[in-house]
């Protein structure tokens, strides 16, 4: 298929590119549904309520002047395009004036896959008008499909690969006639199981290959997406245990470079449960593996940006300060990763 006519939108999707990829700069993944928070919440002895999920959020948008030397955007749960901070001003044009761009989860979830073990992702009913309503906002996009590891089972299935890649070729490209930037999240979900890192590695690989083959097939123009991958890591239960940082950025890259094409400016790597160091040393080794690297190679990450400081807040006004500045200080840490400086 020829690619998309973007001839509307295309300065619009260059601007927010450019915006976006700036060096060593990554995403807040801000984009936690009401059933995720309420986990995060639970932990730290809040209550899940539309005021107390305001409340956190404008304590990390409320630095954004200061945050915007390391994040170049954030992504907003639905709910959250629409609050206010403690000011009174919309969280979008709080992040707007600080030069950090405002994005939004537009999947709806997992749904499990009939005759497998495996999910897919629904959500694309309806997108093409959601997506006018959020270019409003100056929104970019994120899509996300998961796919379980577990070698007895041959998972996942090559159906799952095969339906999610067209489910996020489908998706990316009616974000680029309606004018949003798509990230696009193939997330291969290592970290769970007893499998080895070559088999993270291998189905990494199928999983990329698919995804592309169907971006490609789509018309999507890749000049104006993202990729947010996972990393490549063994299962926590794998009886070798955890490898050193030099050899997880050793074979993730190896992956990226057989995989995403040159044309792609930025891979964003999802955190997909790693600690807040753990993420911030393997993205510091990925960026100094010595090969050539044709994309940004920055940060998209939620819980290991958030947990030191969802952890110091605890729901508290008199921890506000403290939980901005741990906050900005694991920002920080990302930022340096991502230029391989950390």
């Amino acid at each position: 298929m020829a690619q998309l006519n973007l001839s509307k939108y295309e300065s619009v999707l260059a601007d927010t590119v450019k915006k976006m990829t700036q060096k060593g700069k990554g995403l807040l993944a801000a984009d936690e549904s009401t059933g995720t928070i309420d986990r995060r919440f639970k932990a730290i002895g809040v209550e899940n309520t539309e005021e107390n999920r305001r409340a956190y959020r404008d304590l990390l948008f409320s630095v954004s002047k200061e945050a915007s030397q390391y994040v170049s955007g954030v992504i907003l749960y639905e709910e959250t395009l629409y609050q206010k901070s403690h000011t009174g001003e919309p969280f979008v044009k709080v992040l707007n004036d600080n030069g950090i761009v405002p994005g939004i989860k537009v999947d709806t979830g997992l749904i499990e896959l009939p005759g497998t073990n495996d999910t897919i992702t629904q959500g694309l009913d309806g997108l093409d008008k959601r997506i006018a309503k959020y270019y409003e906002q100056g929104a970019f996009a994120k899509w996300r499909a998961a796919y379980t590891l577990n070698p007895a089972k041959n998972q996942p299935s090559q159906l799952a690969i095969d339906l999610n890649a067209q489910l996020l070729a489908r998706y990316a490209a009616l974000c680029q006639v309606g004018g949003l930037v798509p990230i696009v999240e193939p997330e291969v979900l290592v970290m769970e199981g007893d499998h080895d890192i070559e088999y993270s590695s291998q189905v990494t690989e199928r999983v990329l290959a698919a995804t592309f083959k169907a971006l490609h097939d789509h018309g999507v123009v890749l000049e104006y997406s993202i990729l947010k991958p996972n990393m490549i890591l063994p299962g926590d239960k794998n009886p070798k245990g955890k490898p050193d940082h030099k050899t997880v950025a050793a074979e993730t890259v190896k992956v990226l470079r057989r995989h995403v094409p040159p044309a792609v400016p930025a891979i964003m790597f999802l955190s997909g449960g790693q600690s807040e160091d753990e993420s911030a040393q393997n993205l510091n080794e990925i960026n100094k593996v010595n090969a050539s690297k044709p994309w940004g190679l920055s940060f998209s990450y939620g819980r290991a940006l958030q947990y030191s400081a969802q952890h110091t807040w605890k729901g508290k006004a008199e921890n506000v300060d403290a939980a901005q500045k741990a906050y900005l200080a694991k920002a920080k840490s990302c930022f340096l990763a991502a230029t391989g400086s950390l």
